[in-house]
């Protein structure tokens, strides 16, 4: 499986968020900070405000905040703002291709499951744990 970029920089910029939530951070600060390209970030940000993760607020005194507390954003969601979901295998579901065996199928559903799995259990917060306590 592969994680792309644009989710591994917007989990990263949540990580950087969650971990002072007393003040906003500006996206040069965020990109800085968490070693994200800036133009990349900006379009990493945007997705994350549509789907709601994060606020911004312009001006001297602004920047971007979560949206919600880090402990209800789960990976999961993070993923599916900036990739639209959590697994495909060449653009298509599982089961979408109907050249694939059964076997192959359940491997890929597998596969999705345990990764969902571990997503959906896993929140910004839990980024901020030791890295032994961050999973279940």
């Amino acid at each position: 499986m592969r994680i792309s970029a644009k989710a591994d920089y917007a989990i990263r910029a949540l990580a950087g968020l969650a971990a002072d939530p007393s003040r906003p951070l500006v996206c040069e600060a965020i990109a800085a900070e968490q070693h994200i390209p800036f133009r990349f970030l900006k379009a990493v940000l945007r997705d994350l405000r549509r789907a709601g993760l994060v606020r911004s607020r312009r001006g001297c005194e602004g920047g971007y905040r979560l949206g919600r507390p880090a402990e209800s954003i789960t990976l999961a969601e993070v993923v599916a703002a900036v990739d639209g979901g959590l697994l495909s295998v060449h653009g298509e579901g599982p089961d979408d291709d109907p050249r694939r065996t059964p076997a192959v199928a359940a491997v890929w559903r597998e596969i999705q499951a345990r990764t969902e799995e571990v997503l959906t259990g896993t929140t910004v917060a839990d980024l901020l744990r030791e890295p032994e306590g961050a999973l279940r």
